[in-house]
C-alpha cells in the first residue's frame, strides 16, 4: 500500500466512539487490568506540581524504540513526536524534562507505582486503562495496521487464520486480536524492537500495531508493506497521569489548549513525522490540535 492510499484510507475512518470522552474526565475506581497489562498495585501518592518544581525535573515515561514517536537517537538523546510534547510540558513548568524508557505493558504500572509523573508513550485511550489512570486531552489519533513481507502480503484479516501475528504486549493490537480474532496465533514480545526483529527474522507472518507506526517502519524497511491500514476504530492518543492527580491533569490540559493556539502539534508533525511520511501525507488525519478531536 503506497503512502497516498494509506492516508486516503485513514481519512475515511470517521467513527470516534463515546469512550473518547474519557480523555477529559476522571475515571472511576480501578476494576482490573486491560489491554494485556497486569493489574498493578499502588505505589504512593503522585507528586504535586510544587514538588515537581522543587525537584527541577518532570519525569515522563516514553518509548525508546518507537521511531518517529519516541526513540533514542545516535547521540543517546530522546527524540520524536511524543518528546516534543514532553519538552513543551517541562518548559511550561520551568523544569528539566527527564525521560524514562517504558514498555507497552508497563505504562500503567509506571504511573500507579509513581515511577513517573506522566506517561507519553503513544498511549491509546481505552475504557480499561481509564479505570486505572486519568487521561488528559488527546494530541493524536490512530487505528491499527498490519505490516508483512511484500511477497506474502496480508491484505485481509482472514489471511491470518493459521498464521503467526507478531504483537507487543499491552497494546491495543493485542486486545483487538484476542477479543475479535482468537483464531489468529499471537507471538508476543515486550519491546517493539524485539517484535520488529522477529518479523525481519521470519518468526511471524505479519506484525500489528498502530497504523501510523507500521507505515513508518515499512517505509524504512524495503521488502515490507502495510497491507491493512485501517483496522478497528479510530482511537485517541493522550498523556496520562496517576488517577486522582487533578492538579497535574489540569496543567496538562491547559498547556495542550495553549499549545493548540500556537499550532504547536502541526509544527511538531513537520519536525518529527513529515520526514518519515513524506509530502503526500495529510497531517490532519493524525494531528489533534489543542485537544479538539
Amino acid at each position: 500500500m503506497n503512502n497516498k492510499k494509506f492516508w486516503k484510507k485513514l481519512a475515511g475512518m470517521g467513527k470516534m466512539l463515546a469512550l473518547l470522552a474519557l480523555v477529559v474526565v476522571t475515571a472511576v475506581a480501578c476494576t482490573g487490568a486491560g489491554d494485556g497489562e497486569a493489574a498493578p498495585e499502588g505505589g504512593g501518592t503522585a507528586r504535586t506540581i510544587d514538588e515537581i518544581k522543587e525537584s527541577g525535573k518532570l519525569t515522563m515515561g516514553v518509548f525508546s524504540d518507537k521511531k518517529p514517536f519516541g526513540y533514542v537517537d545516535e547521540n543517546g538523546d530522546f527524540q520524536g513526536y511524543d518528546i516534543e510534547l514532553g519538552n513543551a510540558l517541562a518548559e511550561a513548568l520551568g523544569v528539566e524534562a527527564e525521560y524514562v524508557p517504558v514498555e507497552a505493558a508497563s505504562r500503567v504500572e509506571f504511573l500507579v507505582s509513581n515511577k513517573v509523573d506522566i506517561i507519553l508513550a503513544n498511549f491509546t485511550v481505552t475504557e480499561e486503562r481509564a479505570e486505572q489512570v486519568d487521561f488528559a486531552l488527546p494530541y493524536m489519533k490512530v487505528a491499527l495496521g498490519v505490516v508483512s513481507p511484500e511477497d506474502a502480503l496480508i491484505t485481509d484479516v482472514a489471511q491470518l487464520d493459521g498464521k503467526k501475528l507478531i504483537i507487543s504486549k499491552g497494546t491495543t493490537a493485542e486486545t483487538y486480536f484476542t477479543e475479535n480474532h482468537p483464531e489468529v496465533e499471537l507471538v508476543k514480545f515486550d519491546q517493539y524492537a524485539e517484535a520488529y526483529s522477529a518479523l525481519l527474522d521470519g518468526r511471524g507472518d505479519a506484525l500489528s500495531t498502530d497504523n501510523t507506526e507500521v507505515l513508518a517502519w515499512a517505509m524504512e524497511n524495503p521488502g515490507f508493506a502495510v497491507g491493512i491500514g485501517d483496522l478497528g476504530e479510530v482511537d485517541a492518543i493522550a498523556p496520562a497521569v496517576q488517577m486522582g492527580n487533578e492538579e497535574l491533569l489540569n496543567f496538562i490540559n491547559d498547556t495542550i489548549k495553549k499549545l493548540g493556539e500556537e499550532q504547536f502539534f502541526h509544527a511538531a508533525y513537520e519536525k518529527t513525522l513529515r520526514p518519515t511520511y513524506g509530502p503526500d501525507a495529510d497531517p490532519e488525519e493524525m494531528v489533534v490540535e489543542g485537544g479538539q478531536l
